[in-house]
C-alpha cells in the first residue's frame, strides 16, 4: 500500500530559490532509496488562525513562509528502509548539501492513505491541511471525506483528494504534528490534501460551496474544526516534472 512522509518547513522567503534548489538535490537521494515521487508546495494563501496555523505549526518568524511537502513510498517497509538507509550513510548529509531553513522546526511524519480518490498528478495548486482526529472517529472522517469529495470537491473542479491517516509521527522538543493541532490524548493527526488545475478553480469552487450551504445547518463532524489546520500552496517542485 502506497505511504506518504509528510512535512511542513518554515523557509525564509528570500531563500525560496535555495529551497528549490534544496529540492533539486534531495529527490535523487530520495529515489534511490526507494521513494516514487517528491512534492514541494510553498505557502502562498495561508492566513492566521485563532488557535492553529500553519505559522504556528513550525513557530513561523517574520519573513518566513510554511511549506507543504510529502514523500510517495510504495510501502511503509520501504519508506522505514529508506530513511534508515540514509541516516546510516554517511555521505547523505554532503550530497544533500546546506539546509535553506531551521530544521528544528520542521514538522513531519509518516501516513498511510485513509480515503484517496482521482488524482493529484499534475496540479497547479493544492491545499494543505493538518486535522487531529479522534481515533474512534476514523471510520466517520473517511466517510465524511467521501461524502465532500462526491458532493462538492469533485463536481467543482477538484482533480484529487488524499486524506492520510498517522501512522509515526513523533513527539518534537520544540514542534510537532500534535502540538501544531492541540491533539488531546485519543487524537491522531490527519495529513491532507486537495490537488486544483489552479488557484482560480480552486477558489471559484470554494465560492460555489459556500452558496450552496448557505442557510444549511452545519453537518455534525467527526473532529474538532477549530483545530484544522489549512492553507493553499503553490507547487515548488514536482518531481514527475523534475
Amino acid at each position: 500500500m502506497t505511504y506518504y512522509s509528510g512535512s511542513v518547513a518554515p523557509v525564509p522567503d528570500a531563500n525560496r530559490q535555495a529551497y528549490v534548489d534544496h529540492a533539486r538535490r534531495a529527490w535523487p537521494l530520495m529515489r534511490e532509496h526507494g521513494a516514487t515521487r517528491m512534492v514541494e508546495t510553498w505557502g502562498e494563501d495561508v492566513a492566521h488562525g485563532k488557535q492553529t496555523d500553519f505559522f504556528r505549526a513550525v513557530a513561523a518568524q517574520e519573513g518566513e513562509t510554511p511549506v507543504f511537502s510529502w514523500i510517495e513510498w510504495p510501502d511503509r517497509a520501504t519508506a522505514d528502509a529508506g530513511f534508515e538507509k540514509m541516516m546510516s550513510d554517511p555521505s547523505f548529509h554532503e550530497r544533500l548539501g546546506e539546509v535553506p531553513f531551521d530544521g528544528r522546526r520542521m514538522i513531519f511524519g509518516s501516513f498511510s492513505p485513509l480515503f484517496t480518490a482521482g488524482t493529484d498528478r499534475g496540479a497547479g495548486w493544492y491545499q494543505g491541511f493538518l486535522v487531529p482526529v479522534p481515533e474512534a472517529n476514523r471510520q466517520a472522517y473517511a466517510d465524511l471525506a467521501r461524502e465532500a469529495h462526491e458532493t462538492m470537491f469533485a463536481p467543482n473542479g477538484c482533480a484529487g483528494i488524499f486524506e492520510c491517516w498517522g501512522e509515526d509521527v513523533p513527539r518534537g522538543q520544540q514542534t510537532d504534528m500534535y502540538r501544531a493541532t492541540d491533539a488531546q490524548d485519543g487524537e491522531a493527526i490527519v495529513l491532507s490534501w486537495t490537488a486544483w488545475p489552479d488557484r482560480a478553480t480552486c477558489e471559484a469552487a470554494a465560492r460555489a460551496m459556500e452558496a450552496a450551504m448557505a442557510g444549511q445547518p452545519m453537518p455534525d463532524m467527526p473532529f474538532d474544526g477549530k483545530r484544522m489546520i489549512w492553507g493553499g500552496f503553490g507547487v515548488l517542485f514536482d518531481s514527475d516534472r523534475a
